[in-house]
């Protein structure tokens, strides 16, 4: 048994999917028999996202609650520390967490950007794991560039399974980048027969950052990429569906190319809330960041696994992970809207099948024991 301590965000913007992405990989952890512990610090004012009063404060209440409840129902309650910006400890005091970094095999740092390199000093191995990939490289690049020295870690994964090949134009930052998919501990999510009126449903930030420049090229976020996808309601049977959050939503647009409008902090306030809300779909449409699309860094999506764990097709603009996952049955990965309606339609057409083959997807490649394990043999843990 190895003791993992794996670092990320959840108290600051506690919403479903948020929630579901990183519990993922503390229960998948602990059900491969590891100690695990979850760690979050806010690192700066007004960070902590309150989505039942809509606002952004330094009163990390919310956000502690909802995770204290949500990890008590997989025996973690008293395995977690969250450090405000007052650097105030909840949970697990000081003392305990650096004694728990100090015995630890690994620190996975998930989206601290840094902030617990310091407790993770005396920890046996620390690895980066990019969820971003392209924006990260990029990022690092434009620090290397600048003169800047790169935070430290004894390994570096990416979701973008062919960042630092051929295959992706994304830089490396002088990295040697290792593979993982998204891990999904399909257990959890359930199979329900879905209503035959269902809709094709994704959950998306509109916009959650500005664009990015790098090499005299600009990148845009999901709202780029839409457009190319606009007018998909028109050429498929089935109706479409968008929840969104975001900047500069055109909500008016959408509902006139007949799409489906819900809001993304109503229907992912809980964790909960987020699989009903897969559980009700007939499946999933989604276009991706264009930084992953025009780097072709093989993103795939921790929401789209969960859809594929509970038996619903997907059908996502491809970013490079055809190479890597099966496509054709149950995940379709499209680059134009022609394809993304043949996909929909023979989706429709072939529903159960499309069913089955989703869930097998889910169960063969991205379970959590397989991709956890995998990478944790590959660190020689």
């Amino acid at each position: 048994m190895a003791r993992i301590v794996v670092g990320s965000y959840m108290v600051r913007y506690p919403l479903g999917g948020m929630l579901s992405w990183v519990l993922q990989y503390l229960v998948g952890f602990q059900r491969l028999g590891h100690d695990v512990f979850f760690v979050e610090k806010s690192g700066y004012t007004d960070s902590c996202y309150d989505p039942a009063k809509n606002c952004i404060s330094n009163d990390c209440s919310y956000g502690f609650a909802a995770v204290q409840a949500l990890l008590k129902r997989f025996g973690m309650q008293d395995q977690w520390c969250f450090v405000d910006a007052q650097e105030h400890y909840y949970g697990l005091t000081r003392d305990r967490i650096t004694a728990v970094f100090k015995s630890a095999d690994l620190f996975l740092d998930m989206g601290t950007h840094g902030a617990w390199l310091p407790e993770a000093a005396a920890t046996r191995l620390r690895v980066l794991a990019d969820g971003e990939p392209g924006f990260t490289q990029i990022k690092m690049a434009q620090r290397v560039a600048a003169g800047e020295t790169l935070l430290y870690y004894d390994s570096y994964y990416t979701v973008g399974s062919n960042i630092g090949t051929s295959k992706s134009t994304a830089p490396t930052a002088g990295q040697k980048w290792r593979y993982l998919f998204h891990p999904v501990v399909t257990d959890l999510f359930r199979y329900e027969p879905v209503h035959r009126n269902a809709a094709f449903t994704t959950v998306m930030n509109w916009q959650s950052h500005p664009p990015i420049e790098f090499n005299g090229r600009t990148y845009g976020q999901k709202d780029v990429e839409f457009a190319k996808f606009i007018d998909l309601p028109s050429r498929v049977s089935a109706p479409l569906e968008v929840a969104i959050s975001g900047r500069r939503l055109p909500i008016g647009q959408l509902q006139n190319a007949s799409w489906r409008v819900r809001d993304a902090r109503e229907v992912t306030l809980s964790f909960d809330s987020f699989c009903d809300y897969v559980h009700s779909s007939k499946g999933e449409f989604s276009v991706c960041k264009q930084v992953f699309v025009a780097t072709h860094s093989a993103w795939f999506s921790d929401r789209s696994a969960v859809y594929l764990a509970s038996g619903r097709p997907v059908v996502l603009q491809d970013t490079g992970f055809s190479a890597h996952l099966p496509c054709g049955r149950g995940l379709f990965a499209v680059r134009t809207v022609d394809e993304a309606a043949a996909a929909i339609e023979d989706i429709t057409a072939h529903y159960e099948q499309h069913t089955q083959w989703a869930r097998e997807i889910a169960v063969e490649y991205l379970d959590a024991a397989k991709v956890l394990r995998r990478f944790l043999s590959e660190l020689g843990i």
